[in-house]
């Protein structure tokens, strides 16, 4: 798998979360390890979720995992928790705002 065809599975299992009773402002950069290894993010801003392949430079957090354990993330198989207490996911920056990603991908419309 290609960081394009990685990046493009990701940002449409995203656009399936409905942020939209999230005020807060957030900013979440992921950085894929292995196959399909790059960088995009995530913002969420007055409701709205963005997701572009980009470094996002004033970001709240940073998740590192495998593409593998994205997936699994946002399709709702694996739970944020359980993956960076196993190890699968490794978070760096703001872990208030870090928790925040649970809310998001518990968000999945219906």
């Amino acid at each position: 798998m290609t960081y394009a065809d990685m990046f493009s599975k990701v940002k449409g299992l995203f656009m399936d979360f409905d942020v939209s009773d999230i005020s807060e402002h957030l900013a979440f950069q992921f950085n894929i390890t292995g196959e399909a290894e790059g960088i995009f993010y995530a913002e969420v801003k007055d409701g709205v979720l963005a997701v572009e392949p980009y470094e996002y430079f004033d970001r709240d957090a940073i998740f590192i995992c495998s593409a593998e354990t994205l997936f699994k993330l946002a399709e709702g198989k694996l739970d944020p928790i359980l993956a960076f207490t196993t190890g699968k996911l490794k978070v760096e920056g703001n872990i208030d705002k870090a928790l925040r990603l649970k809310q998001i991908i518990d968000s999945k419309k219906a």
